[in-house]
C-alpha cells in the first residue's frame, strides 16, 4: 500500500484542484447572477447608445444637402463593410445553356461569370413578342428556396406575358450553386431537415468570407450587380426602367443594399428590409430600441458587420435610393404608424420633391403566426403582394398591369448547368475560390506588414476594441482557499464599461521574493482550467511561479451558454458585437490585458515576468467521424475552440509577456478547406486568414517546462 500512495499522489491533487469552486462572488450574492447576463447587457446598452446617435444625427438633417452627406458618409462605410470588390468584368461571359418556349414567354436558361470561375445560374423570362422598349426586373429570392420555386416561376412568366424582360438568378449556396451535399434524407445516416439546408449553409458560407474579410452579403451584391448587366445587354431593354425585387425572406436584404449601391437601378423593393420586421414589436422609445440595424442573427444579412459603428441603418441604405424610386414592402399586415422607418423614409423622398411621385409601400395581410388565407404567407412574392405592386409600376413607369398566369414547368426545365457546360465552364466551389484569395492576400500582406508595429495596427482594426486598457478599474477581493502547493484568491476587475472580469491568483506556498505569473486562459474559464490543467498548475506552483486564471467575458463565470452552434447565444453575441464595429475575440482580448496590467502592479507577484497560456478543452472528433454533416443534424461533430490559443498569441503581439503557449489552435483549412466548418462564430474574425498568425520570435514554447525556462532567465 505504501508503495501505491506516490503513484495515486498526482491523481489525488489533481482532484482537490478539480474540487475547487473558484467562483469569485457566492452564488445568492446579485453580481454572481448578473455575470452571466453581463456581456448581453453591455451589447444592449452600447446598441441602445448607437440607435440613440443615429436617431439624434438624422434629427438633424433638415435639407436635401445635409442628407446627401448624411448618406455619402454612411455609404462609404456600407462598402468598405461588405470587403473589397473586384473590378467589374468588361466583357461578361453569359453563356446560354437552354430555351424553351412557352404561352406567351420565352424561358432561357443561362450561367454568367462573376469572378473568374465564379458563375451564377440563372432563369431569363423574355416577352415571346417583346415590346420596342421593355422593362427589366431582376429578383432576389429569399432564402428559402431557389429560382425553380413556383411563385418565382409565376412571377416570371407573368411578368414576360406582359412585356418585361425578367432575370431570376441562383443566390450563392442556393439551387444549382449549392455547397454542402445534402439534397434528400438519403445523403446522410441520421435525420435532417432537407429543406432547409442550402439557407442554413449560408452561415458557414459566411464564416469562411468573413475569414478572409469579405462578406456573405457583398458577394451576394455582387452577383445582383452583373445580373444588371446581363439585363442590359439583352435587346430592347429600357435601361431607365430596371427594378429589383427582394423576394420576402432573405431576398430583400441584398436587394436592398445592392440598389443603394449600384445607381443604374431605377426602382427597389426590397421586402423585409428597412423598416418594420414580422417579428417587429412596438417600442415605447423606438429612437432607442427599433432594430435599425438588424439584430445578432446567425444569418449575416439580417445585420451588416459594423452597421452600428458606420451608421447605415436599413432605412439609410433603402432611403439612398432616393431620388430613385422605391416601394417599402412587407409580408404581412403593415400599419405605417407602427413602423419608425416610414416617417424618415418619407422625410428623406421629400427632399427631392412630392413623396408619393417616387415612394410608395406593399404588404401582405395577416401576421407571421397566422395561417392563409387570413395570412399571406408565401415563399418569395406571392400573388397578393404582386397585385399591390403593379398600380405603382403602373403609374411610375407605365407598364401594364399584368394578368396572373401560372403553368408552371418541371423544375428540371430551369435547370442551367449541363455536363458539357460544367466541363467546359469548370465552375468552382467557394472554399476553392477563397483558398486561392486567401492565400493571394496573405501574400500581399507579408509584404504590407513587414513589422510588428504595422500588425498590430491591422490586427487592432479586424479586432475592433484593442485599444488602451481600463485605466483603474475597480477592484473586488473575494475570499482565499488554500490549494495543493499554494492558495487561491479570487479578484474581480469591474472597468469602466461596466463589465466584470472574475479571476483567481493561485500564489505558491513556499517561494522566494515575488513570484513569476503564468495567466491561463480557456472557453471554459478558470474552472475548466482547474479541472483539465491540474498537473500543470501543481508543475508551475512546484517551480515557485503563480498561476492567474481569469474568465475574459464570455468564458467561466461570465458565460451565457455552453452551445456554440449556429443558433447558439455565442453566436448571436458574436453577430451582435460585429454589427457594432466590435468583435467578441477582440473584446477578450481587451480583458486579458487588463488583467495583465494589474498583475504588473500587484505588490505580491513579479510584474515584470508574465507568461500567458491559452488552451482548448474542446472534445475531439474520432478519426473515422465523417465531418461533412448538416447544419441540423443530431450529434453533429465536435466544434473546435482556438479562441483561447489565439488570445494568447493577440497577447505576445500587444503586450510584452516573456512566453506564450496557445493550445487548440486550428489549421486554416478548418475554415477554408471544405463547406464544412466547425470553428465557433465568435473565433473568426474578419481578414484573420490574410494576416497571417502574430509572429512571437521564441517566445512561443511548447510545454510547461520551457515556458518555466523563459520565465527564469533575467528580466529585460
Amino acid at each position: 500500500m505504501r508503495r501505491l500512495l506516490p503513484a495515486l499522489l498526482p491523481v489525488l491533487l489533481a482532484a482537490e484542484f478539480a474540487d475547487v469552486n473558484p467562483a469569485v462572488f457566492p452564488p445568492d450574492d446579485p453580481r454572481a447572477k448578473a455575470l452571466p447576463r453581463m456581456v448581453a447587457a453591455d451589447a444592449k446598452r452600447r446598441m441602445q447608445e448607437a440607435n440613440l446617435r443615429e436617431s439624434k444625427a438624422f434629427a438633424a438633417v433638415k435639407t436635401r444637402e445635409q442628407w446627401e452627406a448624411f448618406r455619402d458618409a454612411r455609404l462609404a462605410a456600407l462598402r468598405k463593410s461588405l470587403g473589397t470588390f473586384p473590378e467589374p468584368p468588361k466583357d461578361l461571359r453569359i453563356v446560354a445553356t437552354r430555351k424553351h418556349a412557352g404561352d406567351g414567354y420565352e424561358l432561357h436558361d443561362l450561367v454568367y461569370e462573376t469572378r473568374p470561375g465564379w458563375w451564377v445560374s440563372a432563369n431569363l423570362y423574355l416577352p415571346a413578342k417583346p415590346p420596342e422598349k421593355m422593362p427589366g426586373i431582376l429578383i432576389s429570392h429569399s432564402h428559402h428556396t431557389s429560382k425553380t420555386n413556383g411563385e418565382l416561376q409565376d412571377t416570371g412568366m407573368t411578368w414576360a406575358r406582359a412585356g418585361t424582360a425578367v432575370l431570376v438568378p441562383d443566390h450563392l449556396g442556393h439551387g444549382e450553386r449549392r455547397q454542402h451535399d445534402f439534397r434528400t434524407e438519403a445523403d446522410y445516416p441520421k435525420p435532417f431537415r432537407v429543406s432547409r439546408q442550402d439557407y442554413f449553409f449560408r452561415y458557414n458560407a459566411n464564416l469562411q468570407l468573413t475569414a478572409v474579410g469579405d462578406s456573405l452579403m457583398g458577394w451576394m451584391v455582387w452577383d445582383l450587380m452583373r445580373g444588371v448587366d446581363v439585363l442590359l445587354k439583352q435587346p430592347r431593354i429600357d435601361s431607365n426602367r430596371l427594378i429589383l425585387i427582394g423576394a420576402v425572406a432573405g431576398g430583400g436584404d441584398p436587394a436592398g443594399v445592392t440598389a443603394a449601391l449600384d445607381p443604374r437601378i431605377a426602382c427597389a423593393i426590397p421586402f423585409n428590409f428597412g423598416g418594420w420586421q414580422p417579428e417587429s414589436r412596438a417600442q415605447e422609445n423606438p429612437d432607442r430600441d427599433f432594430a435599425w440595424f438588424g439584430d445578432g442573427y446567425w444569418e449575416s444579412t439580417r445585420g451588416l458587420r459594423g452597421g452600428a459603428a458606420g451608421g447605415f441603418a436599413h432605412y439609410a441604405i433603402v432611403g439612398s435610393v432616393a431620388p430613385r424610386k422605391l416601394i417599402h414592402a412587407h409580408e404581412f399586415a403593415w400599419n405605417p404608424k407602427d413602423d419608425p422607418a416610414w416617417p424618415r423614409l418619407q422625410t428623406i423622398f421629400g427632399f427631392y420633391g412630392q413623396p408619393d411621385d417616387r415612394l410608395a409601400f406593399a404588404h401582405g395581410t395577416g401576421t407571421l403566426k397566422g395561417q392563409p388565407p387570413e395570412s399571406s404567407h408565401c415563399t418569395h412574392v406571392g400573388a397578393v403582394h404582386r397585385k399591390m405592386i403593379y398600380p405603382t409600376l403602373k403609374a411610375w413607369f407605365d407598364m401594364p398591369i399584368p394578368t396572373e398566369f401560372s403553368q408552371r414547368r418541371p423544375s428540371d426545365d430551369l435547370l442551367c448547368w449541363t455536363d458539357g457546360a460544367r466541363k467546359e465552364l469548370m465552375p468552382r466551389k467557394l472554399h476553392e475560390v477563397l483558398t486561392d484569395l486567401a492565400a493571394e492576400r496573405a501574400a500581399e500582406a507579408r509584404q504590407r506588414l513587414d513589422s510588428p508595429e504595422k500588425l498590430r495596427k491591422e490586427w487592432a482594426a479586424v479586432l475592433g476594441d484593442v485599444g488602451e486598457v481600463p485605466a483603474n478599474p475597480k477592484l473586488f477581493e473575494g475570499e482565499t482557499t488554500d490549494v495543493p502547493g499554494g492558495n487561491l484568491k479570487r479578484f474581480a476587475l469591474e472597468t469602466a464599461d461596466g463589465v466584470t472580469i472574475p479571476f483567481v491568483l493561485v500564489r505558491p506556498t513556499e517561494v522566494q521574493g515575488k513570484p513569476a505569473v503564468v495567466v491561463m486562459v480557456a472557453q471554459g474559464g478558470k474552472a475548466a482550467v482547474l479541472k483539465e490543467r491540474a498537473d500543470t498548475i501543481r508543475e508551475f506552483l512546484k517551480a515557485g511561479v503563480a498561476v492567474c486564471l481569469p474568465d475574459v467575458r464570455g468564458t467561466g463565470e461570465t458565460r451565457a451558454g455552453t452551445s456554440a452552434d449556429r443558433g447558439s447565444s455565442r453566436t448571436s453575441l458574436s453577430q451582435t458585437e460585429q454589427i457594432l464595429g466590435r468583435t467578441v475575440l477582440g473584446s477578450q482580448s481587451r480583458d486579458l490585458r487588463t488583467v495583465l496590467e494589474w498583475l504588473r502592479g500587484y505588490a505580491d507577484v513579479d510584474g515584470k515576468k508574465l507568461a500567458v497560456w491559452g488552451d482548448s478543452f474542446a472534445a475531439a472528433n474520432p478519426p473515422d467521424r465523417k465531418l461533412a454533416a448538416p447544419l441540423d443534424a443530431p450529434d453533429p461533430p465536435a466544434v473546435a475552440e482556438p479562441g483561447a490559443g489565439t488570445l494568447a498569441l493577440l497577447a505576445g503581439l500587444f503586450e510584452d509577456v516573456a512566453a506564450i503557449y496557445a493550445g487548440g489552435l486550428v489549421p486554416d483549412s478548418a475554415v477554408l478547406g471544405s463547406p464544412y466548418v466547425y470553428v465557433p462564430h465568435e473565433a473568426v474574425v474578419p481578414g484573420m486568414l490574410t494576416l497571417g498568425r502574430p509572429g512571437l520570435g521564441n517566445r512561443q514554447v511548447p510545454n510547461a517546462a520551457e515556458m518555466l525556462k523563459r520565465l527564469s532567465q533575467p528580466t529585460r
